[in-house]
């Protein structure tokens, strides 16, 4: 529905009720009542309006209002508005010990004033409001009514905003091209090293690869969190940071859930993550993560029998590196993975010779001569994604592509294959991929030309040339493939 003023003012006593009674818990008759004050001339009389039958009531509608609201911090059914307020404000988080405190304060408040403890708490944390419910308990009746009342009201206001900001965000957050327009807030380098995680293991053995598991005794990644949802659109328009999650939280959010994450894969721990990020924070619809793995090279060192793998000291790599993407959202049918990849990273080969490019376009603007065996020099980024998400999730499952396989796989078909371009070179890179690992939906590249400068065409003594760094810019290419790439071969 709708809720424009003019439209308002046009409602009958039913339609008015119906729209407004859930913003006092189970007591509808105050819009009943508020509605024979239209028409409304600005939101702020309608608000006026009901407030003011809140406080003409008799004393013991009043006191009815009251006993209608849940205590905080309890496990009763609520309303959805109570359920999703509490929620806000990590009420439905609660340990043991701050649940059994939460019971005890509330117990000690209703014997004292025949009512539930109520507090607005939009904006309030635990602490904040175990702290008012201990102040509040020494007033007086009389004035604690007062103060019940007035929170009443406040948490009125705050659901009668939240309908009107519904409108505004539907209209708003489209923009005037008709597109869906971008809003998302996050944090980068989130850098999380994690000690004996669980080992990576029962991969597919392959022939153009003798990877088969890693450890995990360190299991480090540069992790890059954003969050979205309509709730922050008064963050950017009004700088309202009522419902806006600190990004320093959710740093400490990723680094506290690493301790807790039993899988061994980058992209089962953001799926974990992300998941429980929505499940805790409601006004968040959608978690995107990406994570840069840091890799760390087992060493070996002297033993008894000759050397062996060291299981203390590890070397911190500056070459490729895996990488993960997961993007999980809310839906009506629940918090589900919208977009998923795992990938490799900054992966640089060099081929000495055995590559060539010729038979490009020749014309005026024609600078580049053809070139029949050549070294190549490129920069690799690979991503893929999989059939069914959970293979990327959980490596127990026996169908986890680890990014190292397809490293050596890239290697592979740079050795065996003449290279005739890039394109050609991914193209088979591709389809290889593809070939030993059917349970992967896509495979995609995006890969830099790097190839050296020759200097001399010949060194002094043998066959060797002197080549330097190639002069900027340089050439790039993007590609994906599907195992429709397959058919035919």
């Amino acid at each position: 529905m709708k809720l424009m003023l003019h439209q308002v003012n046009a409602m009958n006593q039913e339609d008015f009720t119906h729209a407004f009674g859930p913003l006092y818990e189970h007591s509808s008759w105050v819009a009943e009542r508020a509605w024979r004050s239209q028409p409304f001339a600005t939101e702020q009389d309608l608000i006026s309006a009901f407030e003011r039958e809140v406080w003409r009531a008799n004393p013991d509608e009043q006191l009815a209002l009251l006993r209608a609201h849940p205590d905080l911090g309890t496990r009763v059914k609520m309303t959805d508005h109570s359920v999703q307020e509490q929620s806000s404000a990590g009420l439905d988080q609660l340990s043991a010990e701050e649940y059994e405190l939460f019971l005890k304060y509330n117990k000690q408040y209703t014997e004292a004033f025949r009512f539930p403890f109520i507090m607005a708490v939009k904006g309030q944390t635990k602490d904040t409001i175990r702290e008012a419910i201990r102040v509040r308990l020494q007033r007086g009746v009389k004035e604690e009514m007062g103060k019940a009342l007035q929170e009443v009201c406040k948490i009125g206001r705050f659901r009668l905003e939240a309908i009107w900001m519904r409108e505004a965000e539907e209209t708003t957050m489209k923009q005037t091209s008709g597109s869906e327009r971008i809003m998302y807030y996050g944090k980068g380098d989130v850098w999380v090293y994690r000690s004996y995680a669980k080992p990576l293991t029962h991969l597919t053995v392959i022939p153009e690869s003798g990877f088969t598991g890693r450890d995990n005794v360190l299991f480090g990644m540069n992790i890059k969190v954003a969050v979205s949802g309509e709730k922050f659109f008064t963050s950017f328009t009004e700088g309202d940071n009522t419902m806006v999650v600190a990004t320093d939280s959710m740093k400490n959010f990723i680094l506290r859930k690493a301790g807790e994450y039993e899988g061994a894969t980058a992209e089962g721990f953001l799926a974990y993550a992300g998941r429980k990020l929505l499940e805790t924070y409601p006004q968040m619809t959608g978690v995107k993560m990406t994570a840069d793995q840091v890799s760390f090279d087992v060493l070996s060192v002297p033993g008894a029998k000759g050397l062996v793998n060291s299981e203390l000291v590890y070397r911190y790599s500056q070459n490729e590196h895996p990488t993960a993407l997961v993007e999980t959202i809310r839906t009506e049918e629940g918090i589900v993975i919208a977009e998923h990849s795992g990938g490799i990273a900054d992966l640089k080969l060099i081929k000495v010779k055995g590559s060539s490019f010729a038979g490009f376009v020749r014309d005026e603007y024609t600078t580049l001569p053809e070139s029949y065996d050549r070294p190549l020099f490129i920069f690799l980024d690979m991503s893929w994604s999989y059939e069914e998400v959970e293979d990327a999730l959980d490596s127990d499952l026996g169908h986890y592509v680890a990014a190292e396989q397809i490293r050596d796989i890239a290697h592979t078909v740079f050795h065996e294959q003449h290279s005739p371009s890039i394109q050609n070179l991914i193209y088979r890179i591709g389809q290889r991929s593809l070939i030993r690992f059917p349970q992967l939906k896509e495979i995609r590249f995006e890969s830099n030309n790097r190839t050296w400068e020759t200097i001399l065409e010949q060194a002094s003594a043998g066959e060797g040339k002197v080549f330097t760094e190639p002069r900027p810019p340089y050439g790039f290419q993007g590609f994906s493939m599907t195992k429709h790439d397959l058919e035919g071969l």
